[in-house]
């Protein structure tokens, strides 16, 4: 009896390697995306639970241990003081808060910006950026994405008076583009894009290795 050999020729070794990458490609946004999930909703149960008594966890009750019952508290009680700050009684409390805070020294520039970045994303929901657009950053001849907010105003147009009209943009680094530089550059420097907010966005993260697809 002959012994029989697997004979893995080279095109069965990259179809092979085609197929573990063509399902790699499915597998890692869906896995990555509940390792984010499930440990955005550990880091809530972590931080919140040890602050209810021990007698009132939900997963006491239950057979199961679940996860999530930490975001379900933070959630509800984040609903109710946005419920409260809206009265009189609320805005009155909050105006005393904010009144003792500005006489904090080192408390008092943190609460700050940390409050003005709150309502610059949370509270201004039609705030967003116009369009895509290149720049030639950081040199001459050598083009990057940013993204077009609104033409400048006020004392950045009086000091700059000479440059001509100027327009903000916001120039993102890869792979995470919520960091940058806020860049104010000539209207006539300025190449506007064709593709949407959202496709340079995934060019910007992808690190060029994805391009939108032309309609």
């Amino acid at each position: 009896m002959k012994n029989s050999k697997i004979d893995l020729k080279p095109g069965v070794i990259s179809r092979i390697r085609g197929n573990f990458f063509a399902g790699l490609v499915v597998i890692a946004p869906i896995g990555f995306t509940i390792w984010i999930i499930l440990s955005i909703i550990s880091w809530i149960d972590g931080w919140v639970l040890p602050l209810i008594p021990y007698n009132y966890h939900f997963e006491e009750y239950m057979v199961l241990n679940l996860k999530g019952f930490g975001v379900i508290v933070f959630l509800t009680f984040t609903a109710l003081v946005g419920m409260l700050g809206k009265g009189i009684l609320g805005r009155s409390l909050l105006r005393l808060g904010e009144s003792i805070v500005d006489r904090t020294p080192f408390v008092r520039p943190v609460y700050n910006g940390i409050k003005q970045i709150a309502e610059t994303i949370l509270a201004s929901r039609e705030v967003s950026f116009k369009r895509a657009c290149l720049i030639e950053y950081p040199r001459k001849g050598i083009f990057s994405i940013a993204f077009v907010g609104g033409d400048a105003k006020d004392e950045l147009v009086e000091k700059t008076s000479n440059s001509g009209p100027l327009v903000s943009v916001f120039l993102p680094t890869t792979p995470n583009p919520t960091s940058g530089y806020l860049l104010f550059v000539p209207a006539k420097d300025i190449t506007y894009l064709s593709m949407s907010v959202e496709d340079a966005a995934k060019l910007v993260i992808s690190a060029g290795l994805v391009y939108p697809k032309k309609t």
